[in-house]
């Protein structure tokens, strides 16, 4: 590698380095956006990255040619007056001081014909009670926009919201209608207004709808008036009503009524909602719905709407005139006839699968005329054959009480239900009528079911699941240990006793043992021998029933807490005492000892310890022969 190629390889990087510099000798921006509107004025701003704006003498270039010049850089305004001035934008700038010379980056710039419009989005157009709702104002796909809000009731418009932020989206708290538009630029470029958006506050009265006749079956022909009456304050003079049929939804009006003519047509929800007369921007929220029903004849179905496989349904189709002999009836489900018959008493069907599910009427014509009438629709849901369920209040009867037990059947109605009871020997109904008796009360032990009848001919649930129910005696029973004390050690071997107290023989009765980790199986034997560990630690208890009912028993009997531990226990509890009294006298003789060595001779000390030894040996034999006198003689 020799100089000559360093040399152009230096070369090189240093024109590849000024090239790259070049590209970047300036920066052009253009503001507001580069999305302008016809009538917007554009500001170009030429960046030359050195010296003042003044330095310069400045260009700016559109798709090639020059359209603008100016002395400083301040002066590069332009105010677009057509589509023709979409283009790629630049600027170049040339130094007063020198030959210097710098060309900027490409702007693309788009012209839109026509003045925009600002769109008004709101997050609702209701209010709920005590809250507010979003207001969000755009303009197209154009950026760097700020926007002025207005608000109109039927006395003023205002102004209620300008500033210098982007507030693009607002919470509003009152009534009213609103409206907004852009502003961008300078000098200022205002967009035209968005539409009018109608926002109303709903306010905390209630409101509910009465009708007159009050039920909801009305035939065709008859006048029904509904009322709207407001709740928790305000007279009636204060309020306008608006009304939401199943047809039609009213203007607002003073009269709180709405008095019409019933066809069947008229079938449906009414509801109605109410404002102050002073305030047209803040209403109530809509009544729940008032159901009317209008039909020239009724249709019921028996025993229910809900029906099993198996059942008879019993159709009953009501003309509200003449005998049911007078008509022939035809039932019509899903809009397809099924049957008739001469008679009401006639319409029966028997199902047999879930496809009979569905909407039933029935139509009728008189025998004598051409009058026909048409019914109501009822909906009918068939299902499989139901078990009926059994639910106790408790499974335990307490001494002298007694439990309730409920019979139900799905969600369906008009059941009444028949109860067994059964126990070791027999399986008995014990009650059986013709009221709807889905709750009784037993006071015996045994196992119950239920199951459910309706209808005519009589339909049957299959039966419920068993319930054991257990009584209690007032019996007590106890339980006793061998040995006694509750502080036992491993590997000793206890016999727990459970005795039945306040009657009874031993004979007659059956024990259950319940311990820290196991409950036992019903015995004959009242004992439970085991050998103990540590894990033997617990409370014991036991219940007893008599052998000839199975479902009545004592209560658990009170707790025998069992303390297993694995340290002996001592023979003698004397001798701890015995010894430290011992060690005591030893160090007590040698202190005498050493005290006599270093205060007397040798040979006195010892005297006087022989003597204090030998007058103390004395005395205990005196002692000890005074007392073993009384005994003497004897063999």
């Amino acid at each position: 590698m020799g100089p000559t190629f360093l040399c152009e390889l230096g070369l090189f990087f240093l024109c590849t380095l000024l090239c790259s510099g070049h590209a970047q000798d300036a920066v052009l921006t253009v503001e507001p956006s580069s999305t302008i509107f016809i009538g917007e004025t554009v500001n170009f701003k030429c960046d030359m990255k050195e010296g003042e704006h003044t330095d310069w003498e400045y260009k700016i270039i559109m798709d090639g040619r020059e359209i603008l010049n100016s002395n400083t850089n301040k002066g590069l305004r332009l105010k677009i007056a057509s589509t023709a001035q979409s283009g790629k934008y630049s600027c170049s700038a040339h130094r007063k001081s020198s030959q210097n010379t710098k060309n900027s980056n490409t702007v693309s710039v788009t012209v839109k014909a026509g003045k925009p419009r600002a769109t008004l989005t709101p997050g609702s157009t209701i209010i709920p009670v005590g809250g507010s709702v979003t207001l969000t104002c755009s303009v197209e796909s154009s950026a760097g926009w700020k926007y002025e809000w207005f608000r109109r009731d039927p006395n003023t418009e205002v102004q209620i919201r300008t500033d210098d932020q982007q507030n693009g989206v607002i919470r509003v708290s009152q009534g009213g209608i609103y409206h907004c538009r852009g502003r961008r630029g300078n000098p200022d470029y205002y967009t035209d207004k968005s539409d009018d958006v109608t926002i109303e506050i709903t306010f905390s009265n209630k409101v509910v709808v009465k009708g007159r006749p009050s039920w909801p079956q009305i035939f065709s022909g008859e006048t029904i008036s509904l009322t709207c009456e407001v709740q928790e304050g305000g007279e009636t003079t204060e309020w306008e009503y608006r009304w939401r049929g199943p047809n039609q939804t009213t203007q607002w009006t003073q009269n709180n009524y709405w008095i019409f003519n019933v066809s069947e047509s008229s079938s449906g929800d009414y509801m109605c909602k109410s404002r102050r007369r002073d305030d047209s921007y803040s209403s109530t929220e809509w009544s729940e719905a008032f159901n009317l029903s209008a039909s020239n004849a009724v249709l019921t179905v028996e025993p229910s709407s809900t029906i099993f496989i198996g059942e008879t349904v019993s159709f009953k189709c009501d003309m509200k005139e003449g005998e049911h002999t007078d008509w022939e009836y035809k039932i019509i489900m899903d809009g397809r006839g099924l049957f008739n018959s001469n008679t009401n008493n006639g319409l029966r069907l028997k199902v047999a699968s879930t496809a009979q599910s569905g909407k039933y009427s029935c139509s009728a014509h008189r025998k004598s005329s051409q009058n026909t009438k048409n019914s109501n629709t009822v909906s009918v849901t068939v299902k499989g054959k139901p078990r009926a369920t059994l639910t106790p209040g408790s499974t335990i009867i307490p001494v002298g009480g007694s439990v309730t037990l409920t019979c139900s059947v799905g969600s369906s109605a008009g059941w009444k239900y028949e109860w067994f009871r059964r126990d070791q020997n027999t399986d008995v109904q014990i009650r059986t009528d013709d009221q709807q008796n889905r709750v009784i009360r037993v006071s015996q032990g045994g196992i119950y079911h239920c199951r459910g009848r309706r209808g005519n001919p009589d339909y049957y649930t299959d039966k419920s699941d068993d319930v054991t129910i257990e009584k209690t005696i007032s019996n007590k029973v106890v339980v006793k240990g061998r040995p006694s004390w509750p502080r036992i050690f491993s590997g000793e071997t206890i016999s727990l006793t459970c005795e039945v107290q306040e009657g009874g023989e031993t004979t007659e009765w059956e024990y259950r043992w319940r311990g820290p980790k196991q409950t036992t199986q019903w015995t004959h034997n009242n004992y439970w021998i085991f050998n103990v560990s540590e894990s033997s630690s617990g409370d014991y208890m036991c219940k007893s029933r008599r052998r000839d009912d199975s479902y009545s028993s004592t209560e658990w009997s009170e707790a025998f807490n069992l303390s297993a531990s694995t340290v002996p226990r001592t023979g003698n509890s004397s001798f701890p005492a015995l010894l430290i009294v011992g060690l005591i006298c030893g160090l007590l003789l040698i202190l005498l000892l050493l005290l006599c060595r270093f205060i007397q001779s040798k040979d006195s000390c010892f005297a006087s310890t022989n003597q204090t030894i030998n007058q103390t040996i004395n005395q205990d034999e005196a002692r000890d022969s005074q007392h073993a006198s009384p005994h003497q003689g004897q063999p």
